[in-house]
């Protein structure tokens, strides 16, 4: 029974940390919530941050971090850091006034010496609305070209309506274990 135990701790210490983080509004809870429980739930703005695990495969399991986005929550970001093996920034695709904002943010996480060749994915989520951005737009406004220190995508993405989510964090799985 010990020896049970203990395979499972090591297990549990080798799972990868990802780090979920974004402006505020952007739908990042929105998103783990409807990816981890399958459905839309309620939420309100993230004070501090939300885990989930996320059993993507039977072989592929992730820990999510869900860090809140508001301005005064961002200085703290960098906490949540240590160890991350991939971020997962999520912007507002029909939200076409904060992409300086969210372009500043991300050039701060990304400065960090945590995150040192740290693979990322890029969400555009609410791409199902009338008036999103394309992913070029994106890619454009957040200056995705000046990131050749490390492995990056983006992903159009609704969670609302759950697309594109499954594909983006397995996508995500895939660059941790390439990494």
């Amino acid at each position: 029974m010990g020896l049970i135990l203990q395979k499972q701790c090591k297990q549990l210490k080798k799972v990868p940390n990802v780090v979920l983080m974004g402006l505020d509004s952007a739908g990042k809870s929105t998103l783990l919530y409807r990816l981890s429980r399958g459905a839309i739930m309620s939420t309100s703005p993230t004070v501090g941050f939300n885990v989930v695990t996320l059993e993507l495969k039977k072989t592929m399991i992730l820990t999510v971090w869900d860090v809140g986005g508001q301005q005064c929550l961002r200085p703290n970001w960098r906490y949540y850091l240590e160890g991350c093996k991939a971020l997962v920034f999520v912007v507002d695709a029909s939200d076409r006034t904060r992409m300086e904002e969210a372009k500043m943010a991300l050039n701060t996480i990304l400065s960090d010496h945590n995150l040192e060749a740290v693979p990322m994915m890029v969400l555009a989520n609410k791409s199902d609305l009338p008036n999103s951005m394309t992913l070029n737009e994106v890619c454009e406004q957040l200056d995705l070209a000046s990131c050749t220190d490390r492995i990056w995508e983006i992903q159009a993405c609704s969670a609302f309506k759950g697309l594109g989510l499954q594909q983006a964090f397995l996508s995500v799985a895939k660059m941790i274990q390439e990494q």
